[in-house]
């Protein structure tokens, strides 16, 4: 295990002060690559004469692979130095973008869209390994604070973006914005800190092409609405829990979920997720079926929201470090539910109570998801940190694509309810989540108490 001292360098400077701002810079890019393609999607279906259906893969093969290669590469990187990792990731993410510009037929744009995937995981999947392994307690929370600024910018900013390049440029444009990681690359590799290979930690491959069909299968039963892959989905993941039982190092840790409070964790992040991306996909289409909007529009009234989150994100992560997880995971998670409760009950009135209300939804994400990271780097021991954090980021990722396909169903199957009045119950489902996860949040500072007293008596 490198010591996090090795971040400074023989002057004393603090590496990751250089690190961390240009991983963010690239994690923005990696993020908003999802969000920028849901604007150009109508342009791509008719340019590619392709049914919305297969459209969709466009979106949601880029969301599962991301978040499959997340976990890998976190769990990668308790074996293989984070460096080579690193440089995998992104030369398979910039070399793809490049074929992207050039993609006139379905089958390329869609081969284009997974290989990404499985190179932009890697941002991911390490930024939160190398904030916990790397980078001392008093200042991670600032750090993790920043990437997680990075990611709420990127929601936001991304239709905006997306909406720009396709307009002037056409959607193959979308995928120069990607090429730019290379640029990134030599700088990241001069200053990270040298690992070296740890081969005694085997990787589990089986364990890995387990998980894989565990989310795939899952979630394709949710975005097709079948009978058939639930069933498959359901076998492959008794499977996978019979194996991890009998494997000696599984790909999924079991001693994770042994971990006091990071089941709860794993919780609260499905959940945040499940309220980020839904409140994000239907925004949109309220702005658009309620109050006309076009997309560049929609994109501009989002925007407030990323740049004051993104704006904040320097005060949160030191007050994070300040005052402790828990208080702004509360606090994240009261005006969360404020937000949603006022877009089920006003939504209809303006489309300025969209842009009002995510000015608050998006700094209170941001902080509820530095928090969580931040909490679950404290509870996880040094030696779970690449396997915890890599499943945590795979089940909020998850969670997302689960609440982009339930939200879109509920829009438009629930009996006697016209869509413009759907939106006020998909919300108030939204509402709902957040409420529990509320609670859940609440056990678990309880719990967190309870434990710290128990430890100052056995100290006194």
């Amino acid at each position: 295990m490198v010591n996090p001292i090795e971040f400074i360098d023989r002057n004393g400077y603090v590496k990751d002060k250089i690190v961390m701002p240009l991983w963010t810079c690239c994690l923005f890019i990696v993020v908003m690559n999802t969000t920028m393609f849901n604007v150009s999607l109508p342009v791509i279906i008719h340019d590619l004469q392709i049914t919305s259906d297969l459209g969709s893969w466009v979106i949601s093969s880029y969301s599962i692979g991301y978040a499959l290669s997340t976990v890998i590469y976190s769990r990668l990187s308790d074996r293989i130095p984070v460096r080579k990792l690193l440089t995998v990731g992104l030369l398979i993410l910039g070399l793809s973008s490049l074929l992207g510009l050039f993609a006139h037929s379905f089958a390329i744009l869609l081969l284009t869209r997974i290989l990404q995937s499985a190179g932009a995981g890697v941002m991911a999947g390490l930024g939160l390994v190398i904030a916990s392994r790397y980078i001392p307690v008093e200042r991670r929370g600032a750090a993790i604070a920043l990437i997680s600024s990075g990611s709420a910018m990127a929601f936001g900013l991304g239709p905006i973006v997306g909406g720009l390049i396709s307009e002037y440029w056409g959607w193959n444009g979308l995928f120069a914005i990607t090429v730019l990681v290379l640029l990134a690359l030599p700088v990241l590799l001069y200053f990270l800190p040298r690992e070296t290979a740890k081969p005694e930690n085997p990787f589990d491959m089986i364990g890995a092409a387990l998980t894989v069909i565990n989310a795939t299968t899952l979630l394709v039963a949710i975005t097709q609405q079948s009978w058939l892959w639930l069933a498959i989905g359901v076998i492959s993941l008794v499977v996978h829990i019979v194996y991890i039982r009998r494997a000696s190092l599984p790909f999924v840790n079991p001693h994770v979920f042994r971990t006091p409070g990071f089941t709860r964790l794993l919780i609260i992040g499905f959940c945040v997720l499940v309220v980020n991306l839904g409140n994000l996909f239907l925004m949109p289409l309220v702005l658009a079926d309620l109050f006309g909007r076009s997309s560049l529009a929609i994109g501009l009234l989002i925007a407030p929201g990323a740049i004051v989150s993104a704006f904040c994100t320097r005060f949160v992560g030191r007050w994070i470090d300040r005052y402790g997880n828990m208080r702004f995971l509360m606090i994240g998670h009261i005006l969360l539910a404020a937000v949603l409760a006022l877009f089920m009950l006003g939504l209809n009135q303006s489309a300025l109570v969209i842009t009002g209300g995510y000015l608050f939804f998006s700094p209170a994400l941001s902080a509820s998801i530095a928090s969580l990271n931040n909490e679950a780097s404290r509870v996880l021991p040094k030696t779970q940190i690449g396997s915890g954090m890599g499943l945590l980021q795979l089940i909020q990722f998850f969670g997302g694509s689960v609440s982009v396909a339930v939200c879109g169903l509920l829009l438009h199957s629930i009996p006697g309810v016209r869509v413009e009045e759907a939106y006020h119950v998909v919300y108030g489902c939204l509402l709902l989540v957040c409420l529990v996860s509320l609670v859940i949040v609440v056990w678990h500072n309880k719990a967190v108490r309870s434990t710290s007293t128990a430890t100052m008596t056995e100290t006194v």
